[in-house]
């Protein structure tokens, strides 16, 4: 297949998956999820007007002057009657402010004498909160798409929501290849290295709202990699080695006896080439990383991220942002490329990326220490320091 532009290969991809159907959770349940529905006010937030102050609800047009104490106004226990001419009320933070009060006067600008108090010149409307003030019945206040953070959480719960209707998480099987692998933990000969790759993706699959978990790696060879993923129940496999230019490219071949069909054979970015997509007969998708746990991880970023987003119906696009070179960079080759950098603050506010000097795609040290990828396009002209250069932030969390 032709070499694609990483654009075109994304788009491919994003053109072979489908949204995950909905499912309802408790709002308890519901932290990382992305909703399946715009959640719209039920009622006024707060639905009458509240008292922002512990103090004496009053008449404006009363003031200044000694009030008549005509009673107490609590949260959940508001004062019953409309408040008179030459009448104060005492209340608390957030309770119901009492029909015909238009403003509070704070307890430390007013003076209580048995059941009068004296009370200021006071402006309509002070400390007090009209109903309606943070969103308002019908308002929509959450959309389809968003992924439900502590906050947006907060806002539903706010609204009235107990349940919310949010996109199944995406299963993700991720399956690792080759003679030279080990597991973490196990016993290594003395040309194996211990598989890194799948211990991170599983770890970012987590953070983009998928559950995910590894296979028991496998060599190369194509039954028993047919055998590790035939009756697999999952949403997208994901492969890491076995996807290369050469008598090892083991694993499409395989994944042809399950009926794969490709819609992506590689992509011409640096690193991660090989990078592969395409679909089982049974419908289940399957995106092919590198070997090299740092081509990997990019192409993760940038490929992996996006589909999990699409199958839970969120924004598929990559939060990048401009900073500042922190040093020089060279004219970029025909491949996009993308460069493992360090984010550091400028004493003016900005960001500035510095690429480590060593991109070798074998290198995980690097990628432990590295704050953002910086894009190169293809064919891009070299930068000074201190010019504008496209970036990815990481996630460190």
């Amino acid at each position: 297949m032709n070499l694609l532009t990483v654009s075109e290969a994304r788009e491919r991809m994003l053109a072979w998956v489908e949204t995950l159907p909905a499912e309802t959770l408790s709002i308890g349940d519901a932290l990382g999820r992305t909703l399946a529905e715009d959640v719209v006010a039920l009622r006024d937030q707060p639905p009458f007007p509240a008292s922002a102050m512990d103090g004496w609800a009053v008449r404006a047009a009363d003031t200044p002057a000694r009030l008549r104490i005509a009673g107490e106004s609590a949260a959940g226990a508001p004062f019953g009657a409309p408040l008179g001419a030459g009448e104060a009320v005492r209340i608390f933070t957030g309770a119901a402010a009492p029909d015909g009060a238009d403003a509070v006067v704070i307890q430390e600008n007013a003076a209580r004498e048995g059941e009068v108090v004296i009370v200021p010149a006071t402006k309509p409307a002070a400390n007090l909160r009209p109903a309606a003030l943070d969103f308002a019945a019908g308002a929509q206040l959450l959309a389809k798409g968003m992924r439900l953070d502590a906050w947006r959480l907060s806002l539903a719960a706010a609204a009235g929501r107990g349940q919310l209707e949010v996109a199944r998480r995406p299963r993700v099987a991720l399956l690792s290849t080759g003679e030279e692998i080990v597991q973490p933990g196990a016993e290594p000969g003395p040309y194996q290295i211990f598989e890194s790759g799948t211990v991170a993706l599983a770890a970012l699959c987590a953070g983009w709202g998928a559950d995910a978990w590894r296979l028991t790696p496998v060599r190369d060879d194509a039954e028993a990699t047919v055998e590790a993923v035939r009756g697999e129940a999952c949403d997208l496999l994901v492969t890491v080695g076995g996807a290369s230019v050469g008598d090892h490219d083991l694993v499409k071949p395989a994944l042809a006896q399950l009926g794969l069909e490709q819609a992506v054979g590689s992509v011409a970015v640096r690193p991660g080439k090989p990078t592969w997509f395409g679909r089982l007969a049974d419908g289940r998708r399957v995106l092919g990383l590198p070997g090299n746990p740092a081509s990997a991880l990019v192409c993760a970023e940038l490929f992996l991220r996006p589909v999990l987003m699409a199958m839970q119906g969120a924004a598929t696009d990559l939060p990048m942002l401009f900073t500042r070179a922190g040093h020089a960079f060279e004219a970029n080759g025909p491949r996009e490329h993308w460069m493992r950098a360090r984010l550091s603050p400028e004493p003016d506010g900005a960001l500035r990326a510095e690429a480590f000097a060593d991109q070798d795609s074998s290198l995980v040290s690097v990628f432990a220490t590295a704050g953002a990828l910086v894009r190169r396009a293809p064919g891009a002209p070299a930068l000074a320091c201190g010019d504008p250069i496209e970036t990815l932030p990481l996630s460190r969390a």
